[in-house]
């Protein structure tokens, strides 16, 4: 799931511009440790252009938090969508998917995760949460959609083992390992 980059001036605008670079810097180190002065450097812009664009840093952190979510909902619909046409059981779907996410550089674990964390001394503490709360409600209406669960209590206890897999993943287990661990967690689901 790869964004464009940041450094394509001909094809976007500044302001997307500036949302992308601030994507990159927020996702692989927080947007607690990326400073605006960073991201005016980065995003190769003058500071009066970026503060035109984004008044404040907590105004970008909610564009980039809506950004994320459109294109990892996108990436992971889709994906999980072409491991079931191919056949495969729910178990395997969501386990083989998840899997092709550990495996990219730029996995640097769930973006809504590390919010729900880096937000405690965020003015906009209450705005981070519930936009995190917002998609993983859109990511287990996804998984009950396309993996025909019908309940719910199925569907959020395999929203505990993913989300259990991202941050072991993140947190340097092999990818292999926490892909076969989910998937026997999910197949045991099944089975009930």
């Amino acid at each position: 799931m790869k964004t464009e980059p940041a450094g394509n001036d001909t094809k976007i605008s500044v302001r997307d511009k500036i949302l992308l670079t601030a994507h990159d810097l927020f996702y692989s180190t927080g947007f607690r440790a990326t400073g605006v002065d960073t991201l005016i450097k980065a995003s190769k812009v003058t500071k009066v252009t970026f503060y035109r664009h984004f008044p404040s840093k907590s105004l970008l952190i909610l564009a980039y938090l809506n950004y994320r979510h459109e294109i990892w909902i996108n990436w992971f619909e889709t994906t999980l969508r072409r491991h079931l046409d191919q056949g495969e059981i729910p178990a395997d779907a969501i386990s083989a998917t998840l899997y092709e996410w550990f495996i990219s550089p730029e996995f640097h674990g769930c973006a809504f995760i590390n919010a729900s964390a880096e937000a405690k001394s965020e003015d906009i503490e209450n705005e981070i949460k519930e936009i995190c709360r917002s998609h993983k409600s859109e990511t287990k209406k996804i998984i009950a959609l396309l993996t025909k669960s019908a309940d719910e209590r199925v569907v959020n206890e395999i929203m505990l083992l993913i989300d259990g897999a991202i941050i072991h993943a993140q947190m340097g287990m092999d990818s292999e390992m926490v892909r076969h661990a989910l998937k026997k967690g999910l197949e045991k689901l099944s089975e009930q």
